[in-house]
């Protein structure tokens, strides 16, 4: 047995035309500049902006220096990068990263 609907039990297919809304790159890419201005008046840092986090764990950082394990761990004994941790688990500051990088700039 199949179904078939009655004409008055269909919804408003017919009778109206669905209207469709159209997003351009363009409006997504405003839309992200004033979503991004907004975020600015409630403090979120640029440092949060940029890394998309705050805070890293030792794999993010050494990825995004390019150094390896023991290199993180004497920046840290000599207390060039500061840290945190929660549990086992190292932090760093994402800004903190960001400027040590700034300052160690070879200016020529």
């Amino acid at each position: 047995m199949h179904y078939k609907p009655q004409a008055n039990s269909l919804p408003n297919v017919n009778k109206t035309m669905a209207t469709l809304d159209l997003i351009t790159k363009q409006d997504l890419e405003q839309f992200k500049t004033e979503l991004f201005a907004e975020l600015k008046k409630f403090g979120i840092s640029p440092a949060t902006e940029k890394s998309g986090k705050q805070w890293l764990k030792s794999a993010e950082v050494r990825k995004l220096l390019k150094i390896s394990p023991g290199t993180l761990q004497n920046l840290r004994i000599n207390g060039t990068l500061s840290y945190t941790t929660v549990g086992s688990i190292l932090y760093y500051k994402y800004g903190d990263i960001l400027k040590i990088l700034e300052s160690n700039t070879i200016k020529n």
